[in-house]
C-alpha cells in the first residue's frame, strides 16, 4: 500500500472548509491522460487555484491504475516546477463498490466517492458507511450521494433524475459519517443534458435549460449548515466550442449545459466542489478536429494533442477565474 501523503497529495477536508468560508468552489476536473493533466495543472498554477484531480472507474481502466498514480505524483512535482505548490487532491469519481474504493485508497488516492444513489436509501447508507469507516482509518475523505443525476458519463448511466430529498440529508450524514455530499438539483451528466423541448430559446436561438432547483439547495443548507456540498454534471457546454466541433465535421446536435451564472451562484453557497468533465472533452475534440480539418496530412500526435491541451487549459482558466472563484486560493 502507498499513502497519498507519500505522493505529496492532500485530502479535501481543509480545502472544503476554506471554500465554504470564502464563498468559492474547488474545481474538480476529470483526467485520464498526460495532456489533460498538463492542462489542469498549468491552469491551476497560473491562477493559483487548488484542484481536485478526478479519476473515474473507466479512466482508471483506460489509463492503468499504476500509471495514474504516478501521473498524480508527477502533477505535484510539475506544479512546483511551474512555480506554485498548489494543493492537489486525487479523487475517485463515482466509485460504485467498496472494493473499488479500497483499491484506490491503497494506491494513493486521497479522496473517494462512493455512489450508492441508485440503491434503496438504507442500502446507500450501509454501503457509504462501510467505505467511510475504512477510508477514515487512512485519513482519506469520502463523498457520498443522495439523489440521481440523469445522463451518461463513462460507466454512469441514468435515464431519469430524482432530486435530493432535503428531509433525508441530515439522517444520511449522521449515519454514514461522510465528509461531503453530492446532491441532485437539476444538473445532468454528458453534453446533452436537456432535450430541446425542456428548454426555451433566447433571441439568438440559443437553447436555455430550466434553472437549477436552488430552493432544494437552500433547504439542505438549513438542515446541515456548513456541510460541504458537491455538484456533479456541471459542465456548461460552451456554445462556441460546440460550434467549433460542428464546423470541423462534428455532430454535437442540441448540446446544452448548465449556464455559468447559475454555477457562480452555487459556488457562493455550501457548494464547495463543482465537477467539470464534458466541457473538457468538447474543448479537446474541437481543437483536434480543427487541426485535422486544416491539416489532413498531419500524423504527429504532438501537433494535434498540443493544441488540444492548450484549448483545455484556456477553458479551465476561465472556469477558475469567472465561474468557480477559486483563483488565488491556493
Amino acid at each position: 500500500m502507498i499513502t497519498y501523503k507519500e505522493l505529496g497529495l492532500v485530502n479535501s477536508k481543509e480545502l472544503f472548509r476554506k471554500a465554504i468560508t470564502g464563498g468559492y468552489a474547488i474545481p474538480a476536473f476529470n483526467f485520464n491522460n498526460l495532456e489533460q493533466m498538463q492542462a489542469i495543472i498549468g491552469a491551476c498554477v497560473e491562477t493559483k487555484s487548488p484542484v481536485i484531480l478526478q479519476v473515474s472507474s473507466g479512466a482508471r481502466k483506460y489509463a492503468n491504475q499504476t500509471l495514474l498514480r504516478y501521473l498524480a505524483q508527477g502533477a505535484v512535482q510539475y506544479a512546483k516546477e511551474l512555480g506554485c505548490e498548489i494543493p492537489i487532491v486525487l479523487h475517485l469519481d463515482h466509485g460504485d463498490t467498496f472494493e473499488l474504493c479500497k483499491s484506490c485508497i491503497e494506491s494513493g488516492f486521497s479522496s473517494v466517492m462512493i455512489d450508492g444513489s441508485h440503491f434503496p436509501y438504507e442500502k446507500n447508507v450501509e454501503l457509504t458507511k462501510q467505505v467511510v469507516d475504512h477510508a477514515h482509518k487512512f485519513d482519506v475523505t469520502v463523498e457520498g450521494e443522495l439523489g440521481v443525476l440523469a445522463g451518461i458519463e463513462d460507466d454512469v448511466v441514468a435515464e431519469h433524475s430524482s432530486y435530493t430529498r432535503p428531509e433525508e440529508v441530515e439522517d444520511f450524514v449522521k449515519k454514514t459519517g461522510v465528509d461531503s455530499l453530492a446532491i441532485s438539483i437539476g444538473t445532468c451528466h454528458g453534453a446533452n443534458k436537456f432535450k430541446p423541448d425542456q428548454c426555451t430559446r433566447n433571441a439568438d436561438g440559443v437553447l436555455i435549460p430550466p434553472p437549477l432547483k436552488f430552493e432544494i439547495l437552500e433547504e439542505i443548507e438549513k438542515r446541515i449548515p456548513g456541510f460541504p456540498i458537491v455538484l456533479h454534471g456541471a459542465s456548461s457546454v460552451p456554445a462556441d466550442l460546440v460550434k467549433m466541433v460542428n464546423t470541423y465535421g462534428g455532430k454535437l446536435k442540441d448540446a446544452v449545459g448548465i449556464p455559468e451564472e447559475q454555477l457562480r451562484r452555487a459556488a457562493h453557497s455550501a457548494v464547495c466542489k463543482i465537477n467539470i468533465d464534458s466541457d473538457g472533452r468538447i474543448a479537446m475534440t474541437a481543437a483536434i478536429r480543427k487541426v485535422f480539418s486544416e491539416n489532413p496530412a498531419e500524423y504527429d500526435p504532438r501537433k494535434y494533442l498540443g493544441p488540444a491541451r492548450d484549448q483545455l487549459k484556456a477553458l479551465y482558466k476561465h472556469k477558475i477565474n469567472s465561474v468557480l472563484g477559486s483563483a488565488g486560493k491556493a
